[in-house]
């Protein structure tokens, strides 16, 4: 029996050599790379998201908190085009839901900026703020323009880049061969306690090159935190019995895992990445939680719909419904943390522009 994979695989092979030939005119020179007076560091992966790239870029803000630190994002999904730094009055149609999520929780702490073209964002970023010491780059690892000092590359511990397919086959957007541009792998999503038989098996797929550290990470889930901006309905205890999750990011499962150990039961809802909610999108979630007999049940949705959801028309629709978001924190393993931490630290204490 044919499959639908087998099907696709033409297709594959002609993503393919498009992408070998643009690698191909980076590598000769043909097309250029930029370097900046300043440390750049790329945070990406090889395929269509879901392996943690924003609590990466968090993780990296706090490392480096004694650093004056711009984040520069293509700002997925927003309305707007061009060079725009963030502000009091941005929302995710102006600069997209990442980087807003970045804004509020670090305003006071960091620059964030927006633009399509990696370059001139960098250049605008050091021409308008001079006091620039480090530029995070989000969602990087395609874009070439840009030569990062430490490229970090991310990949799940459930889905492996060489375990994958180049779309539309599988998950990929690029080619497993372009890992070697990675100074860093960092396996994402991995077990709490991180097995040394899976530490070994994982090694042993990757292998990586001489001049690339690998390393592991895991995610944190932190308390709810009620929805900003609306009359939240308090929660009534400690412990929900019933939850109506709904997300619209690439990868909800680990989420999903761990809230179904926090509740007697567990409602999903799973929208596309980067989903904007209509009204019918709301009042379905809505529905699905007064649907519900239980006098102990919250709707929980994700940082990221967050800042989608406070962009809509419809958001008022939760008002003094008990809607609240789970953060979610990067850790990286204990074996591990000190020499990542020194890694990054040692370049950029290195190569800091002064300010």
């Amino acid at each position: 029996m044919i499959t639908w994979r087998i099907v696709l695989f033409p297709f594959q092979w002609i993503y393919a050599l498009i992408l070998k030939f643009r690698h191909f005119l980076f590598d000769k020179g043909i097309l250029k790379s930029h370097t900046f007076p300043v440390p750049v560091i790329g945070v990406g992966n090889l395929n269509f998201g879901g392996s943690g790239k924003t609590p990466m870029i968090e993780y990296l803000i706090n490392l480096l908190s004694k650093y004056h630190v711009a984040v520069l994002s293509r700002g997925y999904g927003r309305k707007t085009s061009g060079f725009i730094i963030a502000n009091q009055y941005s929302t995710a149609n102006d600069i997209g839901d990442e980087p807003l999520l970045f804004y509020k929780k670090y305003k006071n702490k960091i620059t964030v900026a927006v633009d399509e073209n990696r370059v001139r964002g960098i250049k605008n970023l050091l021409q308008t703020n001079d006091k620039t010491q480090v530029i995070l780059l989000d969602d990087s690892f395609q874009h070439r323009y840009v030569k990062p000092g430490i490229n970090i590359l991310l990949t799940t511990l459930h889905k492996l880049y060489v375990n994958d397919h180049l779309f539309p086959v599988g998950s990929l957007r690029d080619l497993k061969s372009a890992a070697k541009n990675a100074d860093i792998i960092m396996v994402t999503k991995t077990d709490i306690v991180l097995s040394p038989i899976i530490k070994k098996d994982v090694l042993i797929k990757l292998k990586p090159l001489d001049h690339q550290k690998v390393y592991f990470s895991y995610y944190k889930y932190k308390k709810f935190i009620p929805a900003p901006e609306i009359e939240i309905t308090p929660i009534k205890k400690n412990k929900p019995t019933v939850i109506i999750l709904f997300t619209g990011i690439a990868n909800p499962w680990p989420l999903k895992t761990y809230l179904k150990r926090q509740c007697s039961e567990l409602v999903f809802v799973r929208f596309k990445d980067h989903h904007k909610y209509s009204l019918k999108d709301i009042d379905k979630i809505i529905g699905l939680y007064e649907e519900h007999f239980s006098m102990n049940k919250i709707i929980v949705t994700t940082e990221k719909d967050i800042m989608r959801l406070l962009s809509s028309p419809y958001y008022n629709r939760f008002d003094k419904k008990p809607l609240y978001y789970i953060p979610v924190k990067n850790k990286v393993h204990k074996e591990f943390e000190e020499s990542f931490n020194k890694q990054i630290l040692d370049y950029v204490g290195k190569n800091k522009r002064n300010s």
